[in-house]
């Protein structure tokens, strides 16, 4: 079980057979690096992905958190990708097209390794509080792409459709006290499209945004991160409540609020 005030704002997704990325990414401002070892990765590209996963999580990317992302369970690269996660030195693995909670439960006991698993089909939305529930589980990614695909929405047809889908991620997350990410934005050359869509994602309940570019990054982590103005209110807040059911300005606060206000200031901090 993690704590949902330290999430990543940012989770950056990199392909693990890339060195170039690999290097660059240890000077972004990412919370998070994830190395991918699936989409990212061509099938003749895919020991060598490993190999370098392994080695890039072992030299570490000094304060940021460091994710292996593997292959499918039902993949060819499956039992490589387990073995290379278990003797890395990542953060955590992510698992993608998750669709049970033994699933879950197969992984983090292969590996030792806290979960981060990627809901991504219908079965998965279906099964995400189940999955979520799961001990070592550390948080859900929404796979958004796979998403509108095994819906059957347009790939240019927004975020309507996935709203039932992205709201179940969260509660199913924060009803096991666990991350909730965001899932990527595709289009590169659209920061106010990436903005929109990190303020939506806010707006939904969700801790940060995954990311696969790095141009994204500073779009996304002032969307989920706290402005001058809401941490100056938090710390107002925290030093005039004193008990119970009071005023705060115009509106009403209890014991949760004053939570919720400690929360902001420390994740910012962080």
């Amino acid at each position: 079980m993690t704590t949902v005030s330290l999430a990543p704002r940012t989770a950056l997704f990199l392909p693990a057979s890339n060195p170039r990325a690999i290097a660059k990414a240890r000077e972004l401002a990412a919370d998070m690096v994830i190395l991918d070892l699936e989409d990212a990765v061509r099938d003749d590209a895919k020991a060598e992905a490993r190999t370098a996963a392994v080695a890039a999580a072992g030299e570490g990317f000094g304060d940021r958190l460091c994710a292996i992302r593997v292959n499918i369970a039902d993949s060819a690269e499956f039992a490589a990708d387990l073995a290379a996660v278990t003797r890395s030195a990542c953060d955590f693995v992510v698992l993608p097209k998750v669709e049970t909670a033994a699933q879950a439960i197969m992984l983090t006991r292969a590996t030792s390794k806290p979960l981060l698993a990627m809901i991504e089909t219908p079965a998965g939305v279906l099964a995400a509080a189940a999955i979520a529930a799961v001990p070592r589980v550390a948080g859900l990614i929404a796979g958004v792409n796979d998403l509108r695909a095994t819906l059957g929405i347009p790939a240019d047809g927004g975020r309507d459709g996935l709203a039932l889908s992205l709201q179940t991620i969260v509660l199913a997350a924060r009803a096991n006290h666990i991350w909730a990410l965001d899932g990527v934005f595709n289009a590169l050359d659209d920061p106010e499209g990436l903005a929109t869509e990190c303020r939506h994602g806010r707006m939904l309940g969700f801790d940060g945004k995954s990311l696969i570019h790095p141009n994204q990054i500073e779009i996304a982590a002032a969307a989920f991160g706290a402005s001058e103005a809401e941490l100056a209110e938090a710390q107002a807040l925290i030093e005039a409540a004193t008990g119970g059911a009071e005023r705060f300005g115009d509106r009403m606060i209890e014991a949760m609020h004053v939570e919720q206000a400690r929360a902001l200031i420390e994740r910012n901090r962080r």
